[in-house]
């Protein structure tokens, strides 16, 4: 057990590696029909909006494929099945990334321990792909369900719940809160609690004014500044460190800037798995001053979206902007310090022939 999650960060790598592809292809597509639709929205009808469904049909699968991944690195074939359909699971259920990163790590300790069974010879060639799969895929999905589900449950409530009651009376603090939620889980459920308080407040409208209040403009912004940093801050620094990332984190950093400037804030989660004691902490820090700025210099957003693309309908946009830089360059500047160089290294797993070698006998 102790030595299967030694090798924990070349795991992940491997879940990374095979990510990525997904993250840029699905981001991307996703980033252009926005683009070309001129809304700070995603598309709803016409060809754009069949575009925007294959990119989110592509970021769709990220976290089914990093988790497939992760327990593919540890046990190899037999781990596919349970980590992507844990993944599938960690999805449904909003755990995002980082219920991704656990769903394959449990998937993999699940099937190391499952292939430690002594099968009958007669039953033995159906272990890898029949047995191990069915139950190793049980109790990985009544672990997902049971165990984990609930708790994210709660803690959007209590999330939720804690937003509702603090108020608006200090902006800095708001900021601070909403910028480092937006950035602990990109899509997860922390950030999902912080991008639906402040589409609710902008998606209130104002009878007399018939536009949201001030205020539900100002936390929109925030909120709009914050999505964007994580993805432009790792784009930045695989230009600035090339030597701290990998060949392909460089080649997905250019994907993450574009996926940023229009508020795709995944395009930081390559990064954010690989790495994630670094790089989260990183995110969080950058994002929260950079809502914070934004918020407090007096930036609105009246768009329930973030990135540079809602800058051409927010309020003071060029403080929007710089809101967006500054903690762009914070958290590039951050992951920069603490990461050490990289040495390339092939991360796969080599499949070892034995687990699918099919005792059949014709009679």
């Amino acid at each position: 057990m102790i030595e299967l999650l030694k090798n924990t960060r070349k795991n992940l790598m491997t879940g990374v590696s095979y990510m990525i592809p997904f993250v840029v292809a699905g981001g991307i597509l996703l980033a252009l029909s926005v683009l070309l639709s001129g809304n700070a929205s995603v598309p709803d009808k016409g060809w754009l909006a069949d575009i925007a469904n294959i990119g989110i049909t592509g970021l769709g699968m990220m976290v089914p494929i990093l988790s497939g991944y992760i327990a593919f690195s540890m046990v190899d074939r037999p781990g596919l099945a349970p980590g992507i359909i844990g993944g599938l699971i960690a999805s449904n259920i909003g755990a995002g990334f980082l219920g991704g990163i656990l769903s394959g790590i449990v998937a993999g300790v699940v099937v190391f321990y499952l292939k430690k069974i002594k099968l009958p010879s007669s039953l033995r060639s159906l272990g890898p792909i029949f047995i191990i799969p069915l139950f190793g895929t049980l109790i990985v999905g009544v672990l997902m369900y049971w165990v984990i589900g609930q708790p994210i449950a709660s803690l959007m409530t209590a999330l939720t719940k804690w937003l509702e009651s603090m108020g608006t009376g200090n902006l800095v603090i708001l900021g601070l809160i909403l910028g480092a939620m937006i950035a602990s889980d990109m899509g997860g459920p922390i950030n999902k609690v912080a991008f639906s308080f402040g589409s609710a407040m902008v998606g209130t409208i104002n009878p007399a004014t018939g536009l949201p209040s001030d205020t539900a403009l100002t936390i929109m912004a925030g909120i709009g500044a914050a999505i964007c940093i994580p993805p432009l801050a790792m784009g930045l620094a695989t230009i600035v460190a090339p030597k701290k990332f990998s060949v392909e984190e460089r080649n997905s950093g250019k994907a993450a800037i574009v996926m940023g400037l229009v508020g795709i804030s995944e395009g930081a989660i390559p990064f954010a798995a690989a790495d994630p004691l670094r790089c989260i902490p990183a995110n969080m820090i950058g994002s929260a001053i950079g809502a914070a700025i934004a918020m407090v210099l007096g930036a609105g957003n009246p768009a329930p979206w973030g990135g540079w693309i809602v800058a051409p309908v927010a309020q003071n946009p060029l403080v929007y902007i710089l809101g967006t830089l500054i903690g762009s360059v914070i958290t590039a500047g951050i992951v920069i310090v603490l990461k050490k160089p990289v040495i390339e290294e092939n991360l796969q797993s080599v499949g070892q022939g034995d687990d699918f070698d099919l005792d059949i006998e014709i009679m």
